[in-house]
């Protein structure tokens, strides 16, 4: 059942950023970003056990940042992807800042919920530092080498692919070693940077058809507003 989400996670999240490119453009794409990092330092709360590996949610869709900013270097360019980037940082760290605040308040005798909310949103600081280090270093790594490589070929699969599996191994690392090391085994940490790479690397394959058919929707609205009016 757990493999069945994880696939089907995927394409519901791909679909969502390609309906907000559709309906919006690249704006569409920066609100996703931002929607995206914080539900991913939700979800990264949960552990579950996939194809046999241990590892947390959230991969798939902090994966699907990548694809948006591939999108959007793809298109228009690796300034405007960092602009995503930077919205993304700010939505996390205010939502991290305002869910701290939220759990500061005292709950009244009719209250369910206080207990279940500090099990979700507390954060210890060195795993907040790190999820915030990680997002920020891994994704503008994506979008400079996104760049770098279409310098040198035009082909959209290899660009994507390329810059997106080295920045997803840079985010496993530095993630895993600076939340992680000395409070877990060395042992266990790297097992945990190798699950948690292998599932981002199947995110990584998988979002390469969608950066296509973005790239067909834009040229296919570009077409439709460049057609002379009728008058």
């Amino acid at each position: 059942m757990n493999e069945f989400l994880f696939f089907a996670t995927i394409l519901v999240s791909f679909l969502g950023v390609t309906l907000a490119f559709k309906l919006w453009d690249k704006h569409g794409l920066f609100v996703w970003v931002g929607f995206a990092t914080i539900i991913a330092n939700i979800e990264v709360s949960k552990c579950v056990d996939i194809f046999g590996m241990s590892m947390t949610l959230g991969n798939v869709v902090y994966g699907s940042t990548f694809l948006c900013t591939d999108i959007i270097s793809e298109l228009y360019g690796g300034k405007e992807s960092r602009k995503a980037i930077r919205m993304g940082f700010f939505a996390l760290i205010s939502f991290a800042v305002l869910s701290q605040f939220s759990l500061a308040f005292q709950p009244n005798e009719y209250d369910e919920v206080s207990g279940a909310m500090h099990t979700l949103l507390s954060c210890t600081p060195r795993i907040c530092l790190a999820s915030l280090a990680a997002y920020i270093v891994s994704n503008t790594m994506d979008t400079y080498l996104y760049d770098w490589i279409g310098r040198h070929t035009r082909r959209i699969w290899i660009k994507n692919n390329a810059s997106t599996f080295t920045s997803q191994l840079v985010d496993s690392i530095l993630f895993t070693e600076l939340a992680f090391a000395g409070t877990f085994p060395q042992d266990t940490v790297i097992e945990l940077i190798i699950t948690t790479y292998a599932a981002k690397g199947i995110v990584a394959v998988c979002d390469t058809p969608f950066v296509y058919w973005a790239t067909r929707i834009h040229a296919k609205a570009a077409n439709g507003d460049n057609r002379p009016t009728q008058g």
